[in-house]
């Protein structure tokens, strides 16, 4: 059974929003943020999302960052591959990612429950250490 037909395709990022612990609604990677999820046929993916207002390096060499300009530029991107299944009855998407931006999520396994609703992909990321939830929504662009 093809376990990532319900979510197949080309996405491009709708929205990465962050919901707060008193319940306010924020965005998570600026007002503009940009974003591309791929999974093929066979639930490999690869995931992109980044702050489109991330500053570029003054140096226009990336080995001569400073600090502010590294802190920037990772905490403006969130980036993950592997395989992913989806479970339609449960409503969750199984990650099982392979190599991320954040390294303490190499190797790991993470469920996340989904919406679907037309062309909209939507899901909630696990809980922050200050409660935040990252919010993300995605929209098919091709099958």
């Amino acid at each position: 059974m093809n376990t990532a037909a319900p979510i197949e395709g080309t996405w491009t990022l709708a929205f990465a929003d962050v919901q707060h612990p008193d319940g306010t609604r924020t965005h998570d990677y600026g007002d503009s943020p940009k974003g591309l999820l791929q999974i093929d046929h066979t639930g490999h993916y690869s995931l992109f999302i980044f702050n489109s207002s991330r500053p570029s390096f003054a140096a226009n060499d990336k080995n001569a960052g400073t600090p502010d300009e590294f802190r920037s530029a990772t905490l403006g991107t969130s980036s993950h591959f592997g395989t992913v299944e989806a479970d339609p009855v449960k409503r969750t998407l199984t990650f099982h990612i392979e190599g991320a931006t954040y390294p303490n999520w190499e190797g790991t396994t993470q469920v996340r429950g989904y919406e679907m609703s037309g062309d909209v992909l939507s899901y909630k990321v696990p809980p922050r250490p200050n409660g935040d939830i990252p919010l993300t929504g995605w929209k098919r662009i091709s099958r």
